[in-house]
């Protein structure tokens, strides 16, 4: 059986290129059939790479790569859970945290063929807004949804509510939603607690609270949670959804949060990557940045 590999790169990230180059030399000599999205075609010298639209790719491979930073997985986690694919994390980013490969360990990829790899999956928040004018949104997360004053600043009045019962009452700069996976992202930056991802949970952190008291709660994830706020003079109230562009609530907008029916399939080709990621990546001083 040929694997089918469907690979996404980010360019903007320095050394993507060349690890994509590699990348698709690897498993090309693997026998694997190799996929990649029109936006690369003509990168590439060499090789025998089949482009398509990223949907359509997704849709038919065996299993998805992400080949840049946290943020490529969380684009690439949108495809993956859609149509229940397998994804692998390269990290040619700064952190990393989600990716289970560097850029120095790609002969790993050998794993894929043999299947001598493990597979974590990972809960995804759903946030559904019920327009007042009638319609709604749905958005899909797996790091977590904020709730805030979007690029601007200012701080709003926001409850929160679950089974309808209010748990929260309090003025802040904004809110998070977070799965497991999100709690070593924004909300750790925020104050909250890391969870070991395979767990299922939702976490909620305020973002600057004017409050001497504020603490991260953690909910069941069959919990429907509920939130309304008075934004403050004329500022916007925005949410978004894994750093993607933000959506405009009113007032009178209902906006709740929930756990998602996707899942994403992460896979680890090293075994217990999370606790590694850990010590190696959270645990140690911060590197300068590398402009070159």
């Amino acid at each position: 059986m040929v694997l089918t590999v469907f690979i996404y790169p980010n360019f903007e990230k320095t050394h993507s290129l060349n690890c994509t180059q590699e990348a698709v030399g690897i498993l090309g000599s693997l026998g694997c059939k190799i996929v990649m999205p029109e936006f690369c075609r003509g990168r590439f010298s060499g090789g025998n790479a089949e482009y398509s639209e990223i949907e359509k790719g997704v849709s038919e491979c065996d299993v998805m790569i992400s080949v840049g930073g946290d943020g490529t997985i969380l684009k690439c986690a949108e495809y993956a859970s859609k149509h229940s694919k397998e994804l692998l994390g390269i990290n040619c980013g700064r952190l990393g945290f989600m990716a289970t490969l560097e850029r120095g360990e790609l002969d790993r990829l050998k794993s894929l063929i043999d299947g001598s790899y493990s597979v974590d999956e990972r809960m995804m928040l759903e946030a559904r807004i019920a327009y007042s004018g009638g319609g709604e949104k749905r958005l899909t997360a797996l790091n977590e949804a904020v709730i805030s004053s979007g690029y601007g600043s200012g701080i709003h009045d926001f409850t929160v509510l679950a089974g309808g019962v209010t748990v929260s009452s309090l003025r802040a700069d904004g809110l998070i939603f977070s799965t497991p996976t999100g709690a070593s992202g924004y909300s750790l930056s925020a104050g909250g607690p890391l969870i070991q991802p395979t767990l299922d949970c939702i976490e909620f952190t305020q973002i600057c609270p004017h409050s001497l008291f504020a603490r991260t709660m953690l909910f069941s994830p069959d919990e429907k949670i509920e939130i309304r706020f008075k934004a403050d003079r004329d500022r916007k109230v925005v949410i978004s959804a894994d750093g993607r562009p933000p959506v405009q609530l009113s007032e009178s907008d209902r906006l709740f949060i929930t756990r998602s029916e996707l899942r994403l399939k992460l896979i680890d080709l090293q075994g217990g990557s999370y606790f590694r990621a850990i010590s190696s990546k959270l645990m140690q001083p911060a590197k300068p940045v590398d402009h070159a």
